[in-house]
């Protein structure tokens, strides 16, 4: 193994190019997939008989078939239909597809965490089921959500190398086509690892700040403990025997 090789892999055009192309990718296609989910989540509080048919159709779809199938369906099915997009567009539409079917169940749960006593009082005091939703509902769920989202989006960033089968250049693919080129495989995928979890470990710190900024309780315990034991899930220092 050549660390010098790895570390010139690390700062090349083309391995600095594929991580944002890996980058954009995971944070265009759970921001679409979040909106997806909570369109989802909401038709299925209205608890109407066409809305939770489209809904349970939606999410038999995309949670029963493979996620590179819906890639491959997406990129070689449309253009027979007149609609020609990207590479790159038919990546996100694939995997934000599939994302909003796993983000809506996350979102439903969220949703119906919250107690029907505060929806009650809520619409007592004035408002329409819309504000009630913005100003009660959604600012509580968004506390139990966001867990599970974050661990959506890390699976997300892992599940954006598969969109290398329809020729987008994002990380994988990239340490890839430089192996190839030199047969240095080792130091390609070790530099395209370290990138990875390198995101991987920013997401975490993203996740742990927004707990923190939206749970006061949470930023109080959150003191006591270091920024490292929060990513491991340690919330409480351990007792001393």
């Amino acid at each position: 193994m050549s660390i010098d090789l790895v570390f010139h892999y690390l700062v090349s055009p083309n391995f600095l190019r594929g991580a944002g192309m890996t980058l954009m990718l995971t944070v265009a296609s759970l921001f679409f997939g979040v909106v997806i989910g909570l369109v989802l989540a909401l038709i299925q509080e209205s608890r109407t008989r066409a809305g939770r048919i489209v809904t349970l159709a939606y999410l038999w779809l995309f949670r029963g078939t493979p996620v590179l199938f819906q890639i491959i369906f997406i990129y070689n099915v449309l253009p027979s239909f007149g609609i020609k997009l990207s590479a790159f567009v038919c990546a996100v539409l694939a995997l934000s597809l599939n994302e909003g079917a796993y983000m809506a169940e996350i979102l439903r749960s969220g949703l119906q965490a919250v107690k029907k006593g505060q929806r009650t009082a809520a619409l007592a005091l004035g408002m329409t089921a819309g504000q009630m939703m913005r100003l009660v509902v959604i600012p509580q769920a968004a506390r139990i959500v966001l867990p599970p989202i974050g661990n959506q989006m890390i699976g997300m960033l892992k599940l954006s190398a598969l969109v290398s089968v329809i020729a987008v250049e994002e990380l994988l693919l990239v340490a890839n086509q430089t192996a190839s080129a030199d047969f240095r495989y080792f130091e390609a995928l070790t530099a395209a690892g370290i990138y990875y979890l390198a995101m991987t470990t920013a997401f975490m710190v993203f996740q742990v700040l927004i707990e923190t900024a939206l749970d006061p309780k949470k930023r109080q315990r959150m003191r006591k403990t270091s920024l490292t034991e929060r990513m491991l899930g340690i919330t409480e220092p351990f007792a001393v025997r």
